[in-house]
């Protein structure tokens, strides 16, 4: 049995003993938790020594790996202890006296170990407080003052000599402040790279934010998305936690919440300025309904789990343009002036399909009839639509010919009824023979039936059965003909986007409920539930479309609008500026 008493000493300089005793005919000394004694010196191996009992009632200690242990002054691996006399050995800086502890007829003999830990320790070599003295450590500074050393020296290159090359420079280049680049986070985006040699563009003030004041002297034209009031009011109330951190930004001059660079963030290595996520369009627009009681906007949060059903801007009245916000599902009505039937001009088995099939090349018609992109044909951007026009997407069927003089076709100038008023008036029946015949057969393009002369009055081709009156719906003043003006809404969104190039993949039918529409008033949009067959939240599984917030919104609305979140009747509408 080993009883081994550990003494330390506390900082008054008293001694504490603990004693605690290890049954077993040998005992591991070393570094590592599993040795019997262990001894947390850097000095001392893992598994440095083993203890054992050997024959004749003595002990022999042997080295375990490369580094020998002290025993009475002298460096060895292996040494044999007579207990009568007993001995001392060394371990790095720890000491431990070896003798037999006590000896009775019941527990056998005791070996006693006591462990103290000093400043010094001998070897055979001599004292090695001395030869510290020969050893680099005795003429280099200390850790400690090295430290401080490195901390000054950083200070003194990267602060202080940056801020005194910039007190000192003459003229406004930063080029020419020293050490500058040591500041830089990370390059400029692509739409800012241009002032990378320029920090005082927008760094007007030393070691103070950015300003949205800064921001707004190149970018004049950009605006607020809403009132700078209304949107404080948004946000709702700051937690506790978030009044403080700002409280502290504020103190190191850090415009916000709602400043430019909450949202527009630089020196990311070229990234894009936004920021992607959803996060702080919800800030607002999770709980807007308690922030603003006075909106009808709905609260969004995600498209997948927490969006308004869609509303489009649609014309309501085309003789004073009045519009009106109106939900898309089940299905939006709209007034455009026009009486045209979809389903009539897409059935493929239909007349129409019939008259496309025989114009043919002609026309650029294909063999299955007239589909959407015959009529509808993207704008140079890709992302919405031309206005239709009566010579290019419609004429080839329904044709304005009146007359024909010689070789030459008289034709009515579409959009002008007064010139169309004048041309039909002004013919000479006896000296121009009819064009086609009041009869047509199958299949035949349209034309004005000038057989029996009623086809040719103004006041017929302008009404329900004339040739004006298949697309058109008459608007008669007292003493004038006319029809009711034709609107074509480019963008029902004004608060979304929707890019059409990126869904050329797509059959327009598939979103676009053309084919069975029979009326010109239908605004054949899709709803939010066609949306979601592809396109999920910010969190979107495999098979479907990550969609957040900034995939079909932008903040800065275009076109020089700004979103009124609320106004004093509690609607919600965009207003020009």
């Amino acid at each position: 049995m080993f009883r081994i008493r550990t003494i330390e000493w506390t900082a008054g300089g008293r001694e504490i003993v603990r004693a605690r005793e290890v049954e077993g005919a040998c005992l591991t000394i070393g570094r590592a938790g599993d040795n019997d004694l262990q001894l947390p010196d850097l000095a001392v191996d893992l598994h440095h020594a083993r203890l054992e009992r050997v024959a004749g009632g003595g002990l022999e200690i042997h080295a375990l790996g490369t580094l020998p242990f002290v025993r009475d002054g002298a460096d060895v691996r292996r040494a044999a202890i007579d207990l009568r006399s007993g001995t001392e050995l060394g371990f790095g800086t720890y000491r431990i006296t070896v003798a037999l502890d006590e000896a009775d007829e019941h527990r056998g003999e005791v070996i006693g170990l006591t462990v103290r830990q000093g400043e010094r320790a001998t070897t055979r070599s001599g004292d090695l407080e001395t030869k510290r003295g020969f050893a680099l450590a005795g003429v280099v500074p200390g850790k400690r003052m090295m430290s401080w050393g490195l901390v000054l020296g950083i200070l003194a290159i990267f602060l202080a000599l940056p801020i005194v090359s910039h007190a000192v420079r003459e003229g406004q280049r930063a080029s020419a402040v020293i050490g500058d680049a040591s500041w830089n986070p990370g390059a400029l985006s692509n739409a800012h790279h241009n002032l990378t040699a320029r920090c005082e563009t927008c760094h007007v003030e030393g070691f103070v934010a950015v300003r949205s004041q800064t921001c707004r002297t190149c970018h004049k034209d950009v605006h607020d998305h809403a009132d700078p009031q209304r949107l404080a009011r948004a946000r709702g109330g700051l937690s506790p936690g978030r009044r403080f951190l700002w409280s502290v930004a504020r103190a190191f001059g850090k415009e916000g919440p709602g400043a430019c660079r909450d949202c527009h963030v630089e020196h990311q290595d070229g990234a894009g300025l936004v920021t992607p996520g959803q996060g702080l369009c919800v800030d607002c627009h999770g709980a807007l309904d308690h922030a603003l009681t006075d909106t009808r906007l709905g609260n969004a949060s995600d498209f997948a789990r927490n969006h308004p059903p869609f509303t489009a801007r649609v014309t309501t009245d085309p003789r004073t343009g009045a519009h009106a916000e109106v939900m898309l599902a089940p299905r939006a009505r709209e007034d455009n002036g026009l009486a045209f039937p979809h389903d009539l001009h897409l059935a493929p088995r239909g007349g129409v399909a019939r008259m496309a099939r025989n114009l043919g090349a002609e026309r650029g018609y294909g063999a299955q009839g007239l589909v959407c992109a015959d009529c509808h044909r993207p704008s140079e951007d890709g992302i919405r639509f031309q206005p239709i026009r009566m010579e290019r997407d419609c004429e080839g069927c329904h044709s304005l010919a009146y007359d024909k003089v010689g070789g030459t076709v008289r034709r009515l100038h579409h959009g002008d009824v007064d010139q169309m008023v004048a041309d039909l008036t002004a013919r000479d029946r006896g000296l121009h023979a009819a064009l086609e015949p009041a009869r047509r057969r199958p299949g035949a393009r349209a034309g004005i039936a000038l057989g029996g002369g009623r086809g040719l009055d103004p006041a017929h081709a302008l009404g329900p059965g004339g040739v004006c009156g298949e697309c058109h719906r008459p608007a008669s003043v007292p003493g004038k003909p006319g029809v009711v003006p034709v609107v074509q809404t480019s963008r029902y969104f004004e608060a979304g986007w929707f890019d059409h190039s990126a869904h050329r993949q797509a059959k327009c039918t598939s979103c676009h409920a053309a084919t069975t529409s029979k009326r010109a008033s239908d605004v054949l949009l899709p709803g939010i539930a066609t949306c979601r067959t592809c396109h999920a939240g910010a969190e979107a599984p495999a098979n479907r479309i990550a969609s957040s917030c900034t995939m079909c919104h932008a903040y800065h609305v275009s076109g020089r609008t700004t979103l009124d979140l609320g106004n004093n009747d509690g609607s919600a509408a965009l207003k020009r500026r």
